[in-house]
């Protein structure tokens, strides 16, 4: 890898993360500039290199887009831990590493000879994190699905308590991939004051809990079990999906200062001072009623122009979009949600999403597109 160095620069990462959390916190890291080295299994890789469609590239070599969202900015060198050579090769790469991630079940690398115990022997500094779906020595294993529906983000997804719903993307991974991110960082500043490592544990299932905010706080400080609204929000209103003359809208109205410029807008000033509405308080109490009322205002005109309108009256407000439409408006208003990875090793520009950190000294760098499967010599400087 070449070009540009970030703040994480000179860092080496073992990655034995696979799938999606660790993989994700570690390709955080290597934007930031660290080396990472991603090892892989002889012949098959990550489960996510099989995880398609969508495909990309020449379909006699086509790549998953899944596997690509996740890997850029790593090497990868294929290595079968359960043969001695592999082993003695993944040995040397933890003993010169600053970090390892792993998220295998729990005991599996301290049964290879690679847990925390033995790496440290050799590499006191090395901080080492693993993930895993319920923590401790809980063999349960951990997928993004499981856990939404056995941590209760099922419970409050859908249309109503009736219909359990999974959130459309694998959340719970992405956010445990954040808090790996989050544990790694710090316990590399408090190696950089007291040259100590350390080992860092997070889990899927602690990881949503804790994502859960307010709705887990309703119960743990409350004793209210929350159950599913639709788009509808258990604490504010009006803060939800209405209807409009052609599409959907939102209406993400968070105080009453918000309220009243809405209704203002929409010509029923006086609403904001009706009893029933006056305060965040009062709206929720009368939700159905008000939801009645904004639905038939709103129905005199179109969402992009309640979306203009609105906004300049800031009021917090927007169409329902797409994808597609999404990446469309990241753009117009100039935040470069897409970057384009030139990589001598394809015949077309690997296009990504763009990491979203900004950093004014140190920024984020894309030095070389996901890597195909062992095209790194596990005897040369990547282990």
């Amino acid at each position: 890898m070449s070009g540009p160095t970030g703040a994480l620069d000179g860092l080496v990462i073992a990655d034995f993360g696979r799938v999606l959390a660790g993989p994700y916190a570690t390709m955080l890291l290597a934007d930031l500039g660290a080396e990472v080295v991603k090892v892989e299994r002889p012949g098959v890789g990550d489960d996510t290199r099989s995880w398609g469609p969508p495909w990309v590239g020449d379909p006699d070599a086509a790549e998953s887009s899944y596997f690509l969202s996740v890997n850029r900015n790593k090497s990868s060198v294929a290595l079968d831990l359960t043969d001695p050579d592999g082993l003695s090769a993944a040995r040397r790469l933890v003993e010169r590493a600053d970090v390892v991630v792993e998220n295998f079940l729990p005991g599996t690398m301290d049964r290879l000879g690679l847990g925390y115990d033995t790496v440290r022997e050799d590499n006191p500094g090395i901080v080492y994190c693993s993930v895993t779906g319920f923590g401790g020595d809980n063999q349960l294993p951990g997928y993004d699905l499981l856990i939404q529906a056995v941590g209760g983000l099922m419970s409050i997804t859908g249309p109503d308590r009736d219909s359990p719903t999974k959130v459309g993307v694998a959340m719970v991974d992405v956010i445990t991939g954040l808090h790996a991110a989050v544990g790694i960082l710090a316990a590399l500043r408090h190696r950089d004051r007291t040259g100590e490592g350390q080992r860092i544990e997070v889990n899927l299932l602690s990881s949503l809990l804790s994502a859960l905010v307010n709705q887990t706080s309703g119960y743990v400080a409350a004793g209210v079990v929350p159950h599913a609204m639709g788009n509808r929000h258990p604490s504010i209103a009006p803060y939800e999906v209405f209807g409009t003359a052609d599409r959907p809208l939102v209406l993400a109205v968070g105080n009453d200062r918000q309220f009243a410029a809405l209704v203002d807008a929409l010509g029923r000033p006086e609403m904001a001072s009706d009893t029933r509405f006056a305060t965040n308080s009062d709206r929720v109490a009368h939700r159905s009623e008000l939801v009645d009322v904004l639905n038939s205002l709103l129905a005199q005109d179109t969402a992009d122009n309640w979306f203009v309108t609105l906004t300049g009256a800031r009021v917090p407000c927007g169409p329902l979009n797409d994808i597609a439409d999404a990446i469309a408006l990241a753009e117009r208003l100039k935040l470069t949600p897409v970057v384009t990875i030139d990589d001598p090793r394809r015949d077309t520009p690997i296009r990504q999403v763009a990491n979203p950190i900004r950093m004014s000294g140190t920024p984020v760098t894309y030095r070389c597109a996901p890597p195909r499967l062992d095209e790194h010599d596990p005897l040369a400087d990547a282990v």
